[in-house]
């Protein structure tokens, strides 16, 4: 429901039920709303909307605690806009008497978006690219006979980066919530 008691549009569904395109776009447009949904997927899927306010508020003053007048208006913006609108989507499901928010249905679809990079870390593609083109400059190292490499036989040296790779995807996969695997797995 809106804050005026009228009931929005119905969300937009494809015909296998997923979460049309725009839909997913528009919720991923507003920061507030990626920031809940990040924090939902770091913390195990359930908050408080205290909590997540506290959260959020916290990153967008730049400050811990953050000030009361931000963590009120992040309280009532996530309370009276956002949750609603992730509950309607089936993104989270928000009770608002109790005040508690979880990832709900179609949250996968949304998450799969979403991928939590550290400040001074790297993004998986990153991380990929990087190993491949690794792997590359190692092959080329022992085919013009780099001393120490070119002594290693080049059958080795792809078996051991296609390794990490395998590695390093099964952990990847492993690790995400909104993988395939998990969504088996029954969550």
């Amino acid at each position: 429901m809106s804050s005026d008691g009228a009931s929005e549009e119905p969300a937009e569904m494809t015909d296998d039920g997923a979460l049309e395109s725009t839909e997913i776009h528009d919720v991923l447009r507003n920061a507030r709303r990626r920031r809940v949904l990040e924090r939902l997927n770091e913390s195990g899927g359930s908050e408080t909307v205290r909590e997540l306010s506290e959260h959020v508020a916290g990153i967008e003053a730049g400050e811990t605690p953050p000030p009361r007048n931000v963590r009120q208006s992040v309280y009532v913006s996530l309370h009276q806009t956002h949750l609603p609108k992730l509950d309607d989507l089936g993104i989270v499901s928000y009770d608002s008497d109790a005040k508690e928010v979880a990832l709900a249905q179609h949250a996968d679809e949304v998450t799969v978006y979403l991928e939590v990079v550290p400040k001074y870390g790297i993004s998986w593609g990153e991380y990929y690219l990087g190993l491949g083109l690794l792997g590359l400059l190692v092959l080329l190292a022992e085919s013009f006979g780099v001393p120490v490499i070119g002594g290693i036989d080049p059958t080795v040296l792809s078996g051991g980066f296609f390794s990490l790779i395998i590695v390093s995807s099964a952990y990847h996969i492993t690790t995400q919530q909104c993988s395939l695997f998990h969504r088996l797995r029954g969550r």
